[in-house]
């Protein structure tokens, strides 16, 4: 394939009667990118994962993958497309042998024949090969199915959030092994909740409603923020949340964990936001500038959104 461009959508829009999913979809995915979608649920994540891997069709627009058509050209795209759906979809009842030698059967291949694009995965699982994949933990399940996508030699990985609901070992042992199939020239499309996953993608695209609000890397789309951000800190949680947006003064505050992340419409006021607190009975605050994060992004970028 001598187009760079793996994925190519122009102005794509995808709609369930009302429900517009996808509106003017542009972006472009290159060959050899971990490339992130991030979004909250119901962003419009997975009608695009169903799209790029030819599961449904486009209402408008132009959607070319691998250099093939998604509509006229699917069954050839097929073959050259490793999918992972967020939810778990291999069969429980066979153990994870079976289950790998089934899926190398569906797209005319073996197991033996491409074993070494998956060893380092596979070598996890492989002394639990005749346990029912039923009966693996979240972690194991993970690489089984990853195994299973893999096993034809895809060109193009897709990922919906394969890291959902597994402990924080398996998550880091997981993007370790997908940095590490750069090497067979795979490209992948993986989408997330997690932020810090976020940050090992080589560029993101921020999506929400069904629109793209920003294509970048990660790094560049944190000094896209504006203005200053500030961590506040108190005793009482919802109690300082509920005053701080209460004040005039105050543009924004979302909470971060332990920490509220506060923007301001009044250059200074985090000086005097201490004693507006102490007023209120919120004692003990502690209030600091801090470096945008990639969530930090995103929520103004949707704050922008009509």
């Amino acid at each position: 394939m001598a187009d760079k461009v793996v994925i190519r959508a122009e102005d794509v829009g995808k709609h369930f009667g009302k429900l517009h999913a996808l509106r003017g979809i542009n972006l472009e995915v290159n060959r050899g990118e971990i490339f992130g979608l991030i979004g909250p649920d119901g962003a419009g994540k997975t009608t695009l994962f169903r799209l790029i891997t030819t599961l449904l069709t486009p209402d408008s627009g132009s959607l070319t993958v691998l250099g093939l058509d998604v509509v006229t050209q699917y069954r050839e795209l097929r073959r050259q497309i490793g999918y992972m759906p967020g939810r778990f979809s291999l069969y429980h009842d066979l153990t994870v042998e079976e289950n790998l030698n089934f899926y190398a059967t569906v797209f005319g291949t073996t197991v033996k024949e491409n074993y070494t694009l998956i060893a380092d995965i596979y070598s996890h699982i492989e002394p639990f090969r005749r346990r029912p994949a039923g009966k693996l933990s979240g972690g194991m399940k993970q690489k089984l199915a990853l195994s299973c996508a893999l096993i034809h030699r895809p060109a193009l990985l897709v990922l919906d959030e394969p890291t959902t609901g597994v402990d924080a070992v398996s998550r880091v042992e997981f993007w370790e092994l997908l940095r590490g199939l750069r090497e067979h020239g795979i490209t992948t499309v993986v989408s997330t909740p997690y932020m810090d996953e976020a940050m090992r993608c080589d560029r993101v695209a921020l999506i929400q409603s069904g629109q793209l609000l920003s294509i970048d890397t990660p790094t560049a789309i944190m000094e896209g923020f504006t203005g200053k951000l500030y961590s506040v800190r108190a005793e009482e949680n919802y109690s300082l949340i509920m005053a701080l947006r209460a004040n005039p003064h105050v543009h924004t505050a979302h909470p971060f964990g332990s920490s509220v992340h506060v923007t301001f419409n009044t250059e200074g006021y985090h000086a005097t936001l201490p004693q507006y607190l102490h007023e209120k009975g919120i004692e003990n605050v502690t209030i600091e500038p801090i470096s945008p994060g990639i969530e930090d992004r995103f929520l103004e970028l949707m704050e922008r959104e009509p």
